[in-house]
């Protein structure tokens, strides 16, 4: 009545399902995590719909918290120096909010979005730094880019239109970083604005050297990024907050950025 059961002829109509295409944030963080071997998760970011809520807190939500004055207590314990100790919890939070993003523009031309409600930060047992995340992983992308017009991404007109969208939905998020610190810590505006330059500078500089090419792309867009801060009204630029010396093809440039 029911006929012969074979099971070698069933088929999983939900199979193809399973494995969506990848994103262009999907394909930009695997070339990022791919520029440092031993430390994928320096310039990536997640995906919060694809993690579990642990050691994860929101930007916008906890910064008010006790996250900050966690990581403030734990960097007093490594240094007695509470000018350096602010510097170490300010440059986590910088390079969470702006240096990673800073790296993909200056590699690809392309942005996540690095602002206040969109930004998560994924602690270590230690207390530090190790991830961030996006909540919305739509990307900005550029007219001439393989992914325009693809789901989850927005076509931005031009290179300076990314790099000014960029900078002001960072800014968000720093302004809110350096509320946070500055509350507990002797850290001034002069001082965390220069460690906001430095976080440009640094992937500006080395992230074509890991990549293996695209240094006068990633140094155009570096200047840009710094520019349209210093446009934004914040110091990032001033040759005075660049204090370590530099030498050889870094140290170059590093110069040229700054000029």
């Amino acid at each position: 009545m029911f006929g012969v059961f074979h099971p070698d002829r069933l088929e999983c109509t939900v199979t193809s399902t399973l494995s969506a295409p990848a994103t262009a944030l999907d394909v930009s963080c695997t070339r990022l995590r791919a520029l440092n071997a031993e430390y994928p998760r320096m310039y990536a970011v997640a995906t919060m719909a694809d993690e579990g809520k642990r050691r994860w807190w929101s930007l916008a939500d906890d910064l008010g918290g006790d996250r900050v004055p966690r990581m403030w207590a734990r960097s007093l314990e490594d240094v007695t120096d509470p000018d350096v100790a602010a510097m170490q919890v300010a440059t986590a939070l910088i390079h969470a909010v702006v240096g990673r993003v800073t790296a993909l523009v200056v590699l690809e031309g392309r942005a996540w979005d690095p602002g206040l409600e969109n930004l998560w930060i994924h602690m270590d047992s230690d207390e530090g730094i190790d991830w961030a995340g996006v909540a919305d992983d739509t990307m900005r992308v550029l007219p001439d880019d393989p992914y325009a017009g693809a789901p989850r991404t927005v076509t931005v007109p031009c290179e300076r239109a990314l790099l000014l969208w960029t900078v002001h939905r960072s800014l968000t998020s720093l302004h809110a970083v350096f509320d946070a610190i500055a509350r507990l810590t002797p850290i001034d505006a002069s001082r965390f604005w220069g460690l906001v330059g430095e976080a440009v500078l640094g992937a500006a500089t080395y992230v074509p050297i890991l990549a293996g090419g695209g240094e006068a792309a990633a140094q155009r867009r570096g200047q840009g990024i710094l520019d349209a801060f210093v446009a934004a009204g914040v110091p990032v630029r001033s040759k005075s907050r660049i204090t370590r010396p530099h030498c050889g093809r870094l140290g170059q440039a590093r110069k040229r950025l700054l000029n």
